[in-house]
Order: structure tokens, then C-alpha cells, then sequence
């Protein structure tokens, strides 16, 4: 079974959350509250399906894979973080905003690399 079929589901999500985040920047502020709800609940659920699948997937030894996984979660708190602090609107917006958006490219750039690396060691992890 390819890293792909593995991580079906998180990365259907991922694409939709993706999808209501730019939907949600489109609408402005003030948010729509179910569509706010809506893009934190799918966040959500990306970080759990994610993590029970690496999980499941590999062992997690101080490794490479280890440090990009590390990364990544990083990049989940600044997210949630990020955008809980913009729905509040009582701080800097612009800030957040970039916070919200380096998060979010490295986010992408550390799970395409975790992909890689799970990917390469496919034949060593998925026996």
C-alpha cells in the first residue's frame, strides 16, 4: 500500500480546510461563524487522521522523519493559534496574518518532505 492510499483522508481534508480558509479570506471580517467553525473542525480532524496515520505508519526513532514531524506540529499550534488570534480581532491582524501564512507554507513544505521521506522507506515501513 503507496504513502497516497495511506493518507487518503488527511490529505482530502487538508485540500478542503485549504479550500475554506481562502473562502474564509475572501468573505472577510467579520468571519461567517459556521464557516470559521466549519475550517477549524476539519483542521482538526487533518492534526488527528494525520497523526493516527503516522502513528500506525512508522516508529518514530530520532530521525530525520522525526525533526519534519516536530516541524509540522510546530506549524499546527502556530496555525491554530494564529487564527484563533485573528477571529479575536484584539490584536495585530496583519501579523497574524503573516504568522498564519509562513505557518502554512512551512507546514506544506514539511509534510511534502515527511511524504518523501515515508515514501522512500515505504518498502522498510509498510511490511
Amino acid at each position: 500500500m503507496d504513502i497516497i492510499s495511506r493518507f487518503f483522508t488527511p490529505i482530502l481534508l487538508f485540500i478542503l480546510t485549504l479550500a475554506f480558509g481562502f473562502w474564509l479570506s475572501k468573505v472577510g471580517k467579520p468571519y461567517n461563524g459556521a464557516l470559521f467553525n466549519v475550517h477549524k473542525l476539519v483542521a482538526l480532524a487533518v492534526v488527528v487522521l494525520a497523526g493516527i496515520q503516522v502513528s500506525k505508519t512508522t516508529d518514530l526513532a530520532v530521525s530525520p522523519l522525526l525533526v519534519i514531524l516536530i516541524v509540522a506540529g510546530l506549524c499546527v499550534v502556530a496555525l491554530f493559534a494564529s487564527g484563533a488570534l485573528m477571529s479575536i480581532g484584539k490584536v495585530d491582524y496583519a501579523l497574524t496574518l503573516t504568522i498564519h501564512r509562513v505557518g502554512l507554507a512551512v507546514l506544506v513544505i514539511a509534510s511534502g518532505t515527511a511524504a518523501y521521506l515515508l515514501s522512500t522507506n515505504s518498502a522498510q515501513l509498510f511490511k
